[in-house]
């Protein structure tokens, strides 16, 4: 079991959505808390709430995208709290339409976040989780976007997929490392993917955080714009909360289990999706056991 009073978590993308709920958990759990985001002014009134709530928390603006802006957050959990005993690689952004319309600034834009963003935070900080000889965890997000392919969210899906396949990666990494230096499989220092589906957050009003000049110049086509919608509805629609999704990551840090899927009812479209490629079947929408989100205008 994974202790949290007392120890260290690293959060990034800890302003809003699930980072906020996060920190509001490990809080509770007694943890230090080093804060990322990249919005300065809302991560400094997430410092101050958790601080008048009791919490011992430090806030570094950090733009994730940024190799050099993620070593520096890393220097500062070390020169706050001189360890780092759980990072949550959670920053991230989105955007949708087809996939041929999609500009060469979104496609930048999101995998220098959701993919860079959490590259960066594995290479920064698990060489000093390593170095520590003590119990240690990561935890990326992901999305179950990453673990299915629904129409109009290429861009977004390919980043998904793409962390999760580094953090399965990670996961081998870590046991062959550990296991090189103790001779036993396993180790202090673990991972998990987290993989949500449709949550009340902040991702679908994610623009608001894209770099002036990321931004595009040309006003967005109608696919952009009915996709756009549909995540709105989809994500309103959420019947889990950002608090019940840090509920769920946290129990499975404590277990030490890799696969965190907090909505079991996308199992069945999962499924669906490993049956096309065992069968080499054209794919099937996965929206179509989910025909309330894919009937949202």
């Amino acid at each position: 079991m994974f202790e949290f009073a007392g120890k260290v978590a690293v959060i990034t993308g800890a302003a809003s959505g699930f980072g906020r709920a996060f920190a509001q958990k490990g809080a509770s759990l007694g943890m230090k808390l080093v804060l990322a985001d990249v919005n300065p002014e809302v991560l400094a009134q997430t410092v101050d709430a958790l601080r008048a709530a009791g919490a011992e928390a430090i806030g570094v603006p950090t733009d994730v995208s940024s190799a050099a802006q993620v070593d520096a957050l890393a220097q500062a959990a070390l020169d706050a709290y001189g360890r780092v005993h759980l990072l949550f690689n959670n920053a991230g952004v989105g955007s949708s339409g087809f996939l041929w319309e999609s500009s060469a600034n979104d496609w930048s834009w999101v995998f220098g976040v959701n993919v860079m963003g959490v590259a960066h935070g594995v290479r920064a900080f698990t060489p000093i989780m390593l170095a520590q000889n003590e119990p240690a965890h990561i935890v990326n997000t992901a999305s179950v976007a990453g673990l299915l392919s629904p129409p109009a969210m290429g861009v977004y899906n390919a980043s998904k997929h793409a962390v999760v396949s580094l953090t399965e990666t990670l996961y081998h990494d870590l046991q062959l490392a550990q296991a090189a230096q103790s001779g036993t499989q396993g180790g202090l220092v673990g991972c998990s993917l987290l993989c949500p589906a449709f949550v009340p957050t902040g991702i679908a009003d994610a623009e608001r955080s894209r770099p002036a000049e990321l931004r595009n110049d040309r006003a967005p086509t109608r696919s952009q714009i009915a996709a756009g919608k549909q995540l709105q509805r989809a994500v309103q629609a959420g019947k889990l909360s950002a608090d019940d999704v840090a509920e769920i990551t946290f129990e499975a840090i404590a277990a030490r289990r890799f696969y965190i899927v907090t909505h079991p009812g996308i199992m069945e479209s999962v499924k669906l999706r490993h049956e096309d490629i065992e069968q080499l079947r054209n794919p099937v929408d996965p929206m179509s056991l989910k025909p309330e989100v894919k009937n949202a205008n």
